[in-house]
């Protein structure tokens, strides 16, 4: 992938038709364009809430007015030759656009529907709006993260949106394009937000099955209740993630402390844990974030800095991995995961909103007069803010 990433990589040749939105949709467009697939994003005409960022890297776009008759029969158009159509907007709007399951099965029988939802197609909040801190709060997510007797902390937008969402998506395209090559037949993905989070709560709910979960917050494993797992702030405010669960780790841990392994007492005595948490908390204050990365660099003690995201992508563990390419005034996270086939990207074209039409339009069978015929009635937008 040494200059145009969406042309080498396993998903080459599986054409997509994006039905522009932001957030989860977008991101699964990006993650299967980042893998070779040829992304199509059906803009509106118009402004955008999000311009045009990162995750239209290697898409093309075209912008249809799909209020018109005419720019729903060239959607329809892309669809007879696509291999996928994605779509996030509110359950039975594409239904009212003309551009439904059925109505895009019936042309393209082997088309995959993937659509993303928050509260899914059938239910009795799928007509609600929603945001991820709505979604992971109806899951048990959002209760679970912060300190206990405070309000939970929103976790950005990864868990709901791109965890749940974006990830279970991809998924199930994936999931559906490979029963395809067996029995010819499309399928309709229903990705719901909450029904992705859910199933990342699995762990949890292992968890509480063998009776070592609470639904307190600040009582569990993974949640800040032990002292051997959370954030101690430096002496430079700055802060020090410690992950050291298994024994071996917490040993290797305490021999670089100043800490008396007597004084501190067993791992595992939750009666101790305030002392413990307050003891760390001192060591921890007198040396800086980087003093103590280099204390802890190259052992098994699981100690490492809390980076803000730049920082992440100038330190040497990600810059050695190749994490992150600078392409002009855009950070990108590398392609992930990574194949073995497929060489590690160097650079990303962003689509141009409405920047491709001729191409796209040329390319799904449509002559000079056609396009100029749709281009007349107002379908096709060429604009290229």
């Amino acid at each position: 992938m040494t200059d145009s990433p969406a042309k080498s990589g396993p998903l080459s040749g599986i054409k997509i038709v994006e039905l522009a939105g932001i957030g989860p949709g977008p991101y699964a467009g990006q993650l299967l364009a980042d893998m070779g697939a040829d992304v199509i994003v059906i803009d509106r005409p118009g402004g955008s809430i999000v311009p045009k960022a990162i995750d239209a890297r290697g898409k093309k776009s075209i912008i249809l007015d799909l209020k018109k008759p005419e720019a729903v029969a060239a959607l329809l158009k892309l669809v007879e030759s696509a291999d996928v159509l994605i779509e996030g907007l509110r359950p039975g709007v594409t239904e009212r656009m003309g551009v439904a399951p059925d109505v895009c099965h019936a042309i393209n029988p082997r088309l995959i529907y993937g659509r993303m939802t928050g509260w899914g197609q059938k239910g009795p909040w799928n007509q609600m709006a929603g945001h991820d801190i709505n979604y992971i709060g109806m899951t048990g997510v959002l209760n679970a993260i912060g300190k206990h007797g405070q309000p939970p902390v929103p976790p950005l937008n990864m868990i709901g949106d791109f965890g749940g969402g974006s990830m279970f998506l991809v998924n199930g395209i994936l999931a559906a394009l490979v029963e395809r090559a067996r029995t010819g037949k499309g399928n309709i993905v229903d990705a719901a937000i909450v029904d992705g989070t859910n199933s990342l709560m699995s762990f949890v709910h292992g968890m509480t099955g063998l009776g070592q979960w609470r639904t307190q917050r600040e009582a569990n494993l993974l949640d800040g209740a032990m002292p051997f797992y959370r954030c101690y702030m430096t002496s430079d405010g700055k802060f020090t993630a410690v992950g050291c669960i298994e024994p071996q780790f917490f040993a290797a841990m305490m021999e670089r402390l100043p800490v008396d392994k007597d004084v501190y007492g067993d791992q595992h005595d939750r009666s101790a844990w305030a002392k413990q948490h307050e003891l760390l908390e001192d060591v921890f204050a007198t040396k800086t974030r980087d003093e103590w990365e280099a204390i802890f660099a190259g052992t098994d003690a699981c100690v490492t800095p809390v980076l803000d995201y730049v920082e992440a992508a100038s330190h040497p563990a990600n810059a050695a991995r190749q994490a992150f390419v600078q392409d002009g005034h855009w950070l990108h996270p590398q392609v992930a995961p990574r194949l073995a086939t497929q060489p590690l990207a160097t650079h990303f074209d962003i689509a141009t909103k409405g920047g491709d039409y001729a191409d796209i339009l040329t390319e799904a069978g449509l002559g000079e007069q056609e396009i100029s015929q749709l281009i007349a009635a107002g379908a096709v937008v060429t604009n290229k803010d």
